[in-house]
């Protein structure tokens, strides 16, 4: 996917942005130039929570949950505390974060080591997937340039994790910081309450912690500024699909879908869908799609934002195909640690490519309705949750497709959308 010019937005100049006009190149932007633009960073200690607390930041790394209440529960333990930088970034369709850790490595670390100090931390991990050695030797350049320059009162360490769809989830990084495998190992306990070496842990995306460090250098006030009541701030957004300029675009919360889109060059085709969230998102029809805020209380109760991710489908693409071919990479990419993504996930993935490919069988559709409401609240993790919401939004937005496909056979369009090959995750340590 090639990026999009960085840093464009429909706010104001006077909003607070992660990318901005300087960083339109995509080269890395140094400590030196870094100190330049924003100056050292504050050492607001405890007074960072209220701040955020004020701003209202969520977490940008799919759910959403109030950044200062995460500080707060971390702070509040019993044991001297850690946090995780998490830059795993799973979601095929996504390049945000990755773009951001290219970019501006040390309004991210910046971050880290302010949120350290909010809660008490003495280490911090910044957790990036293996199979990016360009970014992973950036990041240990950057970490190893502040080090030098002796800016951080926190160490960071650079952390090479396996590169799988559930090894971004916040117990599978902490499992796999203390030796085990990173495969996520359920609700409880949460990892602000044990997490690391069974202490407090924050884990928060990057993207977060780079907004929190613009919020400790600039104020709640300025941050929101961009967005909307309910979700101030601005957001980075990875536009996929059929425009004509896909990637990543900074944008404000509440920006209706069909005006992101054509900041990402508008559409190259008329669009019959788009795909909000990631592999784990919702499908919504277009016209009325283009016209919803993108949000979480814009998009509330149909879809959410999720990962960032819109992926605009156009006319001459089967959504059938295209949610069979993203349940076959979500089956083949569970953790193969419970029922539903052991047996049940798999089995609605063949059922659907069944579908798609037009060989119906009696009871198909029954079957996949009845076998994707079993999916939801009863795995080791939340990963058949997500292939659960794919497969039901598809069936509900497409009727039309369903019935050709049961009556009429493969429709036989093209594949559009960059969905990886279903092949397990080939390691876990």
């Amino acid at each position: 996917m090639n990026l999009a010019p960085l840093g464009r937005t429909a706010g104001p100049s006077t909003t607070l942005r992660l990318l901005d006009r300087g960083c339109a190149t995509g080269t890395p932007v140094g400590l030196a130039e870094h100190l330049l633009r924003h100056g050292p960073a504050p050492r607001p200690g405890t007074r960072l929570v209220e701040t955020v607390e004020e701003a209202g930041l969520t977490g940008r790394g799919g759910a959403g949950f109030p950044t200062a209440r995460k500080l707060r529960a971390v702070a509040a333990g019993r044991r001297r505390a850690v946090v995780v930088a998490n830059g795993m970034e799973s979601e095929p369709l996504s390049q945000k974060d990755r773009t951001l850790l290219a970019t501006v490595p040390h309004l991210v670390l910046d971050g880290a080591v302010l949120a350290a100090e909010a809660v008490g931390a003495d280490r911090i991990h910044l957790c990036l997937p293996r199979s990016r050695p360009v970014l992973l030797r950036a990041l240990a350049d950057a970490v190893e340039e502040r080090r030098r320059a002796g800016v951080d009162s926190v160490p960071i360490r650079v952390e090479a994790l396996p590169h799988g769809y559930v090894t971004s989830e916040s117990t599978a990084l902490v499992h796999w910081l203390d030796g085990g495998p990173a495969r996520p190992t359920g609700a409880r306990p949460r990892t602000h309450e044990k997490g690391v070496h069974g202490r407090p842990t924050l884990v928060q995306n990057v993207e977060t912690l780079a907004h929190l460090a613009l919020i400790a250098r600039y104020g709640a006030d300025r941050f929101r500024r961009a967005g909307t009541t309910a979700s101030p701030g601005s957001m980075l957004v990875t536009v996929a699909g059929a425009v004509r300029e896909p990637g990543v675009l900074e944008i404000e919360p509440g920006t209706p879908i069909g005006t992101v889109l054509a900041q990402a060059g508008g559409p190259d085709q008329p669009l019959q869908a788009v795909l909000l969230g990631g592999f784990a998102g919702t499908w919504l029809t277009t016209p009325d799609a283009l016209r919803l805020p993108f949000s979480r209380e814009g998009l509330a109760p149909c879809a959410a934002p999720g990962a960032g991710v819109i992926a605009a489908l156009p006319h001459d693409a089967c959504p059938l195909a295209e949610t069979a071919r993203i349940l076959a990479y979500l089956a083949a990419n569970g953790a193969r640690q419970c029922g539903p993504c052991t047996f049940g996930l798999p089995a609605v993935a063949d059922d659907f490519t069944a579908l798609a490919d037009g060989r119906p069988t009696p009871g198909l559709v029954d079957r996949l309705h009845r076998r994707v409401g079993l999916l939801p609240g009863r795995g080791a993790c939340h990963h058949p949750d997500g292939a659960a919401r794919l497969a039901a939004g598809a069936l509900t937005a497409f009727p039309t497709d369903v019935d050709h496909h049961l009556h009429q056979g493969h429709c036989r369009r093209p594949a559009v959308l960059p969905v990886p090959p279903a092949t397990p995750t080939e390691c876990w340590t």
